[in-house]
């Protein structure tokens, strides 16, 4: 998988009220810019700043990632379902990076 590929896990239908869990991992390396490489120089800052969860036109989760987090961030969130309808991921990063995916979710009968 090359770097920015992101991936999502979650239900891809579930009922009016339930509670499900979304599962997010992006691969990106999270360089803060403090680390020396093999030939003792600074590895260039490259890190994802931002996540943003959206269910249609409303948010859902929004989170500032800093330095303390890992190679290939992962997030495990949950959320109310009220309809159906398409969640969209965005992930900013250093240098303008951006980087999308999303899921549909219909809905079950009762």
């Amino acid at each position: 998988m090359k770097p920015g590929t992101p991936r999502v896990k979650m239900q891809q239908a579930a009922r009016v009220g339930e509670i499900i869990p979304i599962k997010t991992k992006i691969r990106h390396p999270m360089e803060t810019g403090w680390r020396k490489g093999g030939d003792g120089k600074a590895v260039p800052r490259n890190r994802l700043t931002k996540f943003i969860c959206m269910f249609e036109d409303k948010e859902v989760l929004s989170a500032d990632y800093d330095s303390g987090v890992a190679t290939d961030p992962y997030l495990l969130f949950y959320t109310r379902v009220e309809k159906a309808g398409t969640y969209t991921f965005k992930w900013e990063g250093d240098g303008g990076q951006i980087f999308f995916a999303s899921q549909q979710l219909s809905i079950l009968d009762a």
